[in-house]
């Protein structure tokens, strides 16, 4: 790839480097929280990727003005639904994960993933 194409497409570039700051985050930290930030931070990624794919430029929002009724004046809507979903669903993900790390702490008064997995151990025995 050659720097024109990089910087013609660097909002996909961008959203890229987001997941992979993300996914390296989400497989390196062994705290639960820094996990749950990875993941968040790996959704947002996708989200602007899907984003940048559904827009076109010199095209507005599927809304009837000025009577204009033509299909090429306007955007698709369905990526933008489909990232408004994506969102929803991401947010309600996120707080059950919260949740569920509160009540190991409250279990196991820690938040690293090692320690927890060396009690789960230790009470099995």
């Amino acid at each position: 790839m050659n720097l024109a194409n990089l910087m013609n497409n660097y909002e996909e570039a961008v959203a890229m480097i987001l997941f992979g700051i993300g996914f390296s985050n989400l497989l390196l930290q062994s705290n639960l929280i820094k996990k749950i930030i990875g993941l968040n931070i790996m959704d947002t990624a996708v989200y602007l990727f899907l984003a940048l794919k559904g827009y076109i430029e010199g095209h507005k929002a599927p809304i009837v003005v000025d009577g204009v009724q033509s299909v090429d004046a306007y955007i698709n809507p369905i990526p933008s639904g489909l990232v408004l979903t994506g969102i929803v669903v991401s947010v309600s993900v996120s707080a059950l994960m919260l949740a569920l790390t509160v009540r190991l702490y409250r279990r196991y008064h820690t938040l690293n993933l090692d320690e927890i997995s060396t009690l789960l151990k230790k009470e099995e025995r």
